[in-house]
Parts: structure tokens; C-alpha cells; sequence
């Protein structure tokens, strides 16, 4: 029978929490946590812990929190672990001295179906791109981002009703099986390692900015309209409504037929408010204007003169 490796498990927010979890649950002899330094948050700028530490404390699995991961004393402090296999979800660019260092390697999980979609937005960009299908893939870190060879992979369709956010939910906790899995195989030393092969149409996940969420309503309306659930619920696509920021959390195509440029909008006031876009109109079903909160359409108007 295998021995359990000694795993150091490195992640931040609530997307790595199932994983660490499985591993918790599935007897993994987890024996530190790395994460990011406590930051302040909220109203009152109260420091907070991420999520994956808050876990890993309610389990008694050592934290530690270096401010840079080139620091020798944090390097000593990590070796003296004597990981066998290092785990990465969600966490941050690793220097080679910290990948390299256990004899197993270190694995990463990655929200979509590598060579496609590397980057650090592979959910949002999927839908934005308007994909039919992602998955989760585990594979070892290398030097260049995300081009490791692939240990295992799986897929994930993408429903027209899918936005960001509920897609998230669901490779979440997919992913958290597959690195379980990952690690079983690993410990019984059979396992696949698949050099990446470049498809002809690679597509990127680049980090998504604010200023790169504005609604360009000069595009198709099938394109906006993805590129809304992309974003939706963050950092959620926006435009400027009455000369104020406006989120735009949910549309639909709309039959609606009258003539107009790309960016007026149509209401009646109380039940529908349609943009122009390139090739006809787009429904919006849900929105936050600055300073208010969501709220549906029928809501807003009730509220909100335009």
C-alpha cells in the first residue's frame, strides 16, 4: 500500500477552499497551508484572513504567510516541512527555488481544458467567448505559465443560462474532485504526464481590468450578451446610464425592432429597458446603477427615472 506524501497545500480564495477540503476529508496528510498575509477589508478596513487560512486553521494545519516567496527565511521555514508534493489552487506565480523544491513536483489547478484558455480569467473568458464547453485540468508547474505537462482533465458543459459566477460554482467543486484524484495517482506512482500541443486556435484568459468591462454597444448583440455573463457577478460589465456608472448584470436578445444607434436605449418606464447594439436591441433583466444596489428591471424603473 502507498504512503501518504507529505502535501503543502497553497491557495487563497473560497474557489481553493473545496480542494483543500477534499484533500482534508480524504485523509491527506496535509502538513502546511501557504497563503496570502492577512489584508484589510470592509468598511472598517478590519484585517482579514483568506479564506483557505480560515479553513486551514479550523483544522489545525499550520499557515504560513510569506510577504514574498523568494524570502530566505521563508524558503527555510518551507523546506523544514519536508513536502513530498506541493498543491496549488488559486494561488499566485511560483519562483522556480518554491516549485522545484519538493522530490513529487508541484501540480496546479487550472479552470479550463488546457493548452486553451491559459491565464488567470479562464472562466470568465470561456463564457465571454461565448465557448460551449470547458473543464478543469491538473498539471506540474514548469517554468513558463500554465504550459506544464497535463496530469489529468475534466470536462464541463457550458449552458446558455451559465454566467460567470454559477459556471465558478460548478469547476469549483469539479476541480476539488480532480485534485483528489490527482493526488491518489501520484501516491501510487501511476500517473499520465501529457506534453501541451499548440492548437492553431489558442485562445488566452488575460487578467480582466475595470476599463476593459465597458459594454462596447457597437458589437452584435450574441457578443455583448456573452460578454455580460462573462463578467456577471464580477467584476460585472458596465455602462454609463444617465451619466452615471451602471453594472449590467443579466440581458437577453430582444425582438424589439425600432431604429436607433448603437448605445440609445428604449424604455417604457416601468417594465423594459432596451440598448442598441450593432445588429438589433438587448434586453437588460438585471442592474446596479452607481450607488444603488442590484436590482431587477422592474425595480430600477420603478425607482429611477430615465
Amino acid at each position: 500500500m502507498s504512503k501518504p506524501l507529505r502535501i503543502i497545500f497553497m491557495g487563497t480564495p473560497e474557489f481553493a477552499v473545496p480542494s483543500l477540503q477534499s484533500l482534508v476529508e480524504n485523509n491527506s496528510n496535509v502538513v502546511a497551508v501557504i497563503t496570502v498575509p492577512d489584508k484589510p477589508a470592509g468598511r472598517g478596513q478590519k484585517q482579514t484572513a483568506s479564506p483557505v487560512k480560515i479553513y486551514a486553521e479550523s483544522q489545525g494545519i499550520p499557515v504560513l504567510q510569506p510577504e514574498k516567496l523568494k524570502n530566505p527565511a521563508f524558503l527555510d521555514e518551507l523546506k523544514s516541512f519536508e513536502a513530498d508534493l506541493q498543491v496549488v489552487v488559486a494561488f499566485r506565480m511560483l519562483p522556480e527555488v518554491v516549485w522545484s523544491m519538493p522530490p513529487k513536483g508541484t501540480f496546479n489547478l487550472h479552470s479550463s481544458l488546457l493548452p486553451q484558455y491559459r491565464g488567470a480569467a479562464p472562466i470568465n473568458w470561456a463564457v465571454i467567448n461565448g465557448e460551449t464547453e470547458t473543464g478543469v485540468t491538473t498539471f506540474f508547474i514548469e517554468k513558463d505559465i500554465d504550459t506544464g505537462k497535463i496530469i489529468f482533465q475534466d470536462r464541463e458543459p457550458i449552458f446558455p443560462e451559465d454566467d460567470a459566477g454559477s459556471l465558478y460554482e460548478r469547476l469549483m467543486h469539479k476541480g476539488a474532485r480532480l485534485v483528489v484524484k490527482t493526488v491518489k495517482a501520484i501516491e501510487a506512482g501511476s500517473y499520465p504526464q501529457e506534453p501541451q500541443e499548440e492548437p492553431a486556435d489558442i485562445k488566452t484568459a488575460p487578467k480582466i481590468f475595470r476599463e476593459t468591462c465597458e459594454i462596447d454597444w457597437n458589437r452584435p448583440s450574441a457578443d455583448i450578451h456573452n460578454f455580460v455573463r462573462g463578467l456577471s457577478p464580477y467584476p460585472a460589465a458596465w455602462t454609463t446610464l444617465n451619466s452615471l456608472s451602471c453594472k449590467i448584470f443579466k440581458t437577453r436578445i430582444s425582438p424589439a425592432s425600432e431604429d436607433a444607434t448603437p448605445g440609445e436605449f428604449d424604455t417604457d418606464g416601468k417594465n423594459y429597458l432596451h440598448f442598441r447594439t450593432a445588429d438589433g436591441w438587448l434586453s437588460i433583466e438585471e442592474l446596479q446603477l452607481e450607488g444603488k444596489k442590484r436590482m431587477d428591471i422592474g425595480d430600477f424603473l420603478r425607482g429611477n427615472r430615465l
